[in-house]
């Protein structure tokens, strides 16, 4: 599932592959990623104005065009590609931007469980965004605290409430807890100061290193990079790793460090 880092990476997609560059056409090969805009609407409002600075906030991306703007989510299955207009399209490329200088941005999604949104004006992206908590990247000590430390219910539960804090999801996760020594079944609630400061700290750790990487890699120091194994065990204390669901969502943690 697209995270915070892969979305950023995506952000990065769209500034390399379209920033600066004028939309000549928008070609909608599957009308079930759009939500509450037509594929005519769409290409109106689009064709002809220039993708400028994009922007993430949380799991969404924001193709700003000087205009409306373009709001992607991805879902649990959705990337954003860049390609060459003459490239044959994939099964699961729903929407074609075809950008001057023969550049091609490329939504891709096999489950279409999210999509692409417009916005005609800065207030409609806020509508759209406003019940989504602060984002996990940005989010200073105190606001975290606030958000996240004084919630009812499991832990888990409240890392991956988009509405609590945007961006994370079940890896990044499960990445953070394990490094803050925290079980995802502790109530947040129960959390100390210094709890939640070492949670904040290790979230920021987890997030600048996953950033960099383009996603959360399953690195062998990393719980990610266990979790799949027919008998995990923990990269830290080498005892194995349970499995369990927490919020719905498979869950992986070390009963001794955690």
């Amino acid at each position: 599932m697209p995270e915070l880092p892969d979305v950023e990476g995506f952000r990065k997609v769209l500034q390399s592959c379209a920033k600066g560059r004028t939309i000549q056409r928008v070609d909608v090969r599957d009308t079930g990623v759009l939500h509450g805009v037509s594929t005519r609407r769409l290409r109106d409002a689009l064709e002809g104005r220039r993708f400028t600075e994009p922007e993430r906030r949380g799991k969404w991306l924001l193709a700003r065009t000087g205009g409306p703007t373009l709001m992607l989510h991805f879902g649990m299955t959705g990337a954003l590609v860049c390609g060459h207009p003459d490239d044959a399209a994939e099964a699961h490329d729903r929407v074609l931007f075809t950008v001057a200088r023969d550049g091609q941005l490329r939504y891709r999604d096999q489950r279409k469980l999210q999509g692409l949104w417009l916005a005609d004006d800065e207030s409609e992206v806020v509508r759209l965004l406003q019940r989504q908590g602060p984002d996990a990247m940005t989010v200073g000590p105190k606001e975290f605290e606030a958000a996240l430390c004084a919630r009812r219910g499991s832990l888990k539960t409240a890392l991956i409430d988009q509405s609590v804090l945007a961006g994370l999801g079940n890896l990044l996760a499960d990445e953070i807890l394990w490094r803050a020594g925290l079980r995802p079944t502790s109530r947040a609630s129960d959390l100390t100061e210094a709890d939640c400061r070492r949670l904040y700290t290790h979230m920021r750790r987890t997030l600048r290193s996953a950033v960099t990487a383009g996603c959360v890699p399953p690195r062998d120091s990393w719980i990610t990079g266990h979790r799949d194994d027919p008998v995990p065990t923990c990269p830290r204390c080498g005892r194995p790793l349970r499995r369990s669901r927490v919020a719905g969502r498979g869950t992986v943690w070390c009963p001794r460090c955690q």
